[in-house]
């Protein structure tokens, strides 16, 4: 029995070694089939897009982990010829207030502590000055974007809050870290759902949606990634809250609480659906984003020291399941993470109903930056 634990543990150390090194030759894959970071995500233009900011985070990642230049250097070059000397966004629009445009903008901190270039401070301002006047709930959420008024997306708590987070500790202005935590506070209590323990993929405050429910305001499924945005959301804004915070044992609540839920719909093989609690629906399948996106959350709450140190076999299972069923190893010597869905929302033309029909029949493909961006993080922290 001690020689079986003992080959256990073995395994388990070796696994984890490995991801690590999984991870390094991800992003290497990702900059030999994108060799300019817009291209990320398979971007046909230069853009300042969330997706492109997902992946250049998992790449500033890859740099400060294994002090490779080239990843650093690969980032900086899409920055510096996407933002003008007066700190100018290329195509950015404030006046559409859409919170997609914010994610990227995390990426500005650490180019700009390591340049020193004004440019990126002059655009973090921009940034932010977009969220001081961007429209919001009654009780203080950020819309998702203008066409979607009175709406709270899970996604939206990812892309803008932990970037806000950070510029008021960076710049000191605490006020603004009151205002991200109330913003977690308010979709928690606005999106769970008690019955499962997951959280809907939106709020409608105005009831006034085809797809809000017109007594909770819900809309009617747990699209996968959208949780997962939020999981990865919970852990990040951690890094900027202080210890002594008032409001930091009530997000770290949150996480435990995800904690104990998601490995009730996590497959036997480490992965999870499109549609989180119905993988007996026709069409339904084990997508790559959330997969990556939970094993990165585990992964970073145990390292942070939010969750036990027994979590961390959720996201080990997660990463086996990853790389036994949706990766593939090329001739090149390049890695493909398959599975992915392209996009999924709400509301629109053509309008999207969030029923699981709609969420299972969107486009499916390889090597999103909403997956591999994930990937590539998560695997550092389960190497470490």
């Amino acid at each position: 029995m001690k020689i079986v634990f003992l080959f256990l543990l073995t395994f388990m150390g070796s696994q984890i070694i490995y991801a690590q090194k999984t991870a390094v030759r991800f992003a290497d894959s990702e900059m030999k089939r994108f060799p300019e970071a817009w291209q990320l995500d398979h971007g046909k233009r230069l853009y300042f897009g969330y997706a492109q900011g997902v992946g250049c985070t998992a790449m500033l990642q890859a740099w400060k982990e294994t002090g490779d230049r080239k990843y650093f250097d690969y980032v900086e070059r899409w920055a510096d010829t996407i933002i003008n000397a007066q700190g100018e966004i290329y195509l950015y629009k404030p006046e559409t207030y859409n919170l997609d445009y914010i994610n990227p903008g995390k990426i500005l901190f650490d180019l700009y502590k390591e340049t020193g270039k004004e440019k990126y401070k002059l655009a973090m301002d921009l940034l932010a000055k977009q969220l001081e006047d961007h429209p919001r709930t009654l009780e203080g959420v950020y819309w998702h974007k203008l066409i979607y008024p009175h709406q709270i997306w899970l996604d939206g708590l990812y892309m803008a809050d932990p970037f806000l987070a950070q510029y008021a500790v960076t710049f000191d202005q605490p006020h603004l870290l009151n205002d991200v935590l109330n913003q977690f506070m308010v979709t928690a209590k606005r999106t769970y759902d008690f019955k499962t323990g997951l959280y809907y993929h939106a709020y409608d405050e105005g009831r006034k949606q085809r797809w809000a429910n017109k007594i909770t305001g819900h809309s009617p499924n747990f699209w996968g990634r959208s949780i997962g945005w939020w999981y990865m959301a919970l852990v990040d804004v951690l890094d900027f809250v202080p210890e002594n915070h008032p409001q930091r044992a009530d997000i770290i609540k949150i996480i435990q609480g995800l904690a104990d839920t998601l490995p009730k719909y996590q497959s036997a093989n480490g992965l999870w659906y499109q549609v989180l609690d119905k993988p007996s629906y026709k069409g339904n399948y084990q997508e790559a984003s959330v997969s990556s996106m939970f094993m990165y959350g585990y992964a970073k709450a145990v390292k942070k020291g939010y969750l036990d140190k027994k979590y961390l076999a959720v996201a080990e299972k997660a990463y086996e399941g990853l790389m036994k069923h949706l990766i593939v190893s090329n001739a090149d010597g390049t890695l493909t993470l398959t599975k992915c869905n392209a996009v999924s929302g709400l509301g629109g033309k053509p309008y999207r109903d969030g029923s699981v029909e709609y969420y299972v029949n969107e486009r499916v493909r390889d090597n999103d930056s909403k997956a591999t961006g994930p990937f590539i993080m998560g695997c550092f922290y389960l190497g470490k």
